[in-house]
Order: C-alpha cells, then sequence, then structure tokens
C-alpha cells in the first residue's frame, strides 16, 4: 500500500495511491486525516486505511493534486552516515575513516521538504550534496528492540534526498548543521508499506543531476541490516510512529569526486528506488 500526504485546494490530508489516482481517505470517518495520527493507529490503522481504500470513495488523478512530503511532522529526523563500502572507499581520500561504530546524526524536522519542491543554495555556503538514501519510517512506539522484532515496528519506507551542505558539515563531528539547512530533506513521494517491499534489502537506488547517473547502488551493499540499527539506536531512546530514519548513501556523491562537482543553482536532482518511485528537486537560490 502507498500512503500519501497530499493538498488538494487549500485541504491537505491523507490518500492511498493507485495506479495514477489517489484515494482520499478524509471521507472515511473512522480514520485520521493526517499521516502521523495514522501511524500512531498502529497495524490497526493501517489495515483499517486498506480497507477504507477498497470501498467506492473520492479520488483525484495524481497530476491535479501536490504531493508532500508523506511524514511532514515527525518528531525524529535521523541519518546514518558511512553505511556504504562504496562510500567510504569514495571518501578516504578525504581523510575520512571507516567508523567504528555506526554513526547517527539529527537532522532537523524543519529541513524537511516535499518530494518535487525547490531546495534552497544556501547564502552561506556554495558546497551544496546530494546523498540519495532509503528512508524507513518507525510505525510502533518501542525501546530495546531485538532483531527479530525489527519487521513488527517498521511502518514502511519513503525516498530520501539527504541533501548536505559539506562546508558545515565538517564543522563539527555531529555533522547536524551540514544537514539541515531548509528544505534539504525532500522526502516521498509516498510511504510504502513494509508489506509492499518483501525485497527490500536488494533494491536498485540511482540518483541523476540534470540527466546524468551519479549514484547507481544497491540497498543489498548496506554494512548495517535494519534490525542492526533499531537494535543501536532502542537502546539509547524510545522511537516513536512517525519517526524517519534515513539509511545512508553510496558512492557517486559530488563532494567525493575530484574535483568536487557539487549542485548549482538550477541544477535538477533525481533520486529513484525500485520499488517506490522517485523524487525530483530543483536548486533555487535561498531567499
Amino acid at each position: 500500500m502507498k500512503l500519501a500526504t497530499f493538498t488538494e485546494g487549500a485541504r491537505t490530508r491523507i490518500g492511498v495511491v493507485e495506479g495514477d489516482d489517489i484515494v482520499d481517505l478524509s471521507t472515511e470517518p473512522a480514520l485520521p486525516t493526517d499521516m502521523m495520527a495514522l501511524l500512531g493507529a498502529g497495524a490497526a490503522g493501517l489495515a483499517a486505511a486498506r480497507a477504507a481504500a477498497g470501498k467506492p470513495k473520492k479520488r483525484f488523478p495524481l497530476s491535479s493534486i501536490r504531493l508532500e512530503a508523506p511524514i511532514p511532522n515527525p518528531r525524529k529526523f535521523l541519518g546514518l552516515g558511512g553505511s556504504y563500502q562504496s562510500h567510504l572507499a569514495e571518501v578516504a581520500h578525504l581523510g575520512i575513516k571507516p567508523p567504528k561504530h555506526q554513526t547517527w546524526f539529527n537532522k532537523q524536522v524543519t529541513c524537511i521538504n516535499g518530494p518535487y519542491d525547490d531546495i534552497h543554495m544556501p547564502r552561506a555556503s556554495a558546497t551544496l550534496d546530494y546523498e540519495g538514501e532509503l528512508a524507513l519510517i518507525i510505525g510502533r512506539r518501542c525501546r530495546h528492540v531485538s532483531g527479530p522484532q525489527a519487521r513488527e515496528v517498521i511502518a514502511g519506507f519513503t525516498i530520501c534526498n539527504d541533501v548536505s551542505v559539506r562546508e558545515w558539515q565538517m564543522r563539527s563531528p555531529t555533522a547536524t548543521l551540514g544537514k539541515s539547512f531548509d528544505t534539504h530533506g525532500p522526502l516521498g513521494p509516498w510511504l510504502v508499506t513494509a508489506d509492499g517491499l518483501p525485497g527490500v534489502h536488494d533494491l536498485s537506488l540511482k540518483t541523476w543531476v540534470n540527466g546524468e547517473l551519479r549514484q547507481n547502488g544497491r540497498t543489498s551493499e548496506l554494512i548495517y541490516r535494519f534490525g542492526e540499527m533499531l537494535v543501536e539506536l532502542s537502546t539509547v531512546f524510545t522511537l516513536e510512529p512517525g519517526d524517519i530514519l534515513t539509511t545512508g548513501s553510496p558512492a557517486g556523491v559530488g563532494g567525493a569526486m575530484q574535483p568536487p562537482q557539487y549542485l548549482k543553482v538550477g541544477d535538477v536532482c533525481r533520486v529513484e528506488i525500485e520499488g517506490i518511485g522517485y523524487i525530483e528537486n530543483r536548486v533555487v537560490p535561498e531567499p
């Protein structure tokens, strides 16, 4: 099932994507009207959404509505660095060493952006880079997750471009500043529930800049399994429905090229993941 947050007219609500249409779930009185509340309802909420989509409902062509980030207002938005061996190899010449443990950082939730919205070239730096990534969405409040429980607490998956300002990323070991500029967290185009991606551990992940293929990896190259990620994080703090965990990027980022090939104003960056779809964002000057 593909769950989306969309705006039609002046109203934003949630729906189920079926082919080239979206089924409006707001006409079902028993269902929440926003994604955080739906995920908070757990498995029962997802089952109710699936059942509602199967009834005669108001629907719109996707071409007539605006897709928003599937989870516009999560409590947490975390990113994992150095999780693809190919990426670690390409940044070795920059003096970046493989981490001994999982290295997580915060992306401030105010950076979240829609799947086709513009991203800003910051006034503060021109070292703007892309990172195409698979993001997982938490579907159940949990702490001290064990490996076998991982599947039960994942609601689904979406695409993230972990847009990064390298100069600011390297100012601090936490990387948070360089990962959190406004508009630098495009997500979407929708959330695909976990049962809709049975092969999630081996999906094609590609990134293009102006039609040039820059990243060409597979999720099978991830150093850590999703269960390992959840065990690590939930050892420290509670994970909650709607939390976004973006899982890292394969080789091909612009900042690792020699010389670096950073994004420029006017560039269009497209990230596509097999079984989910794509997001595409144009670089514009920061207002």
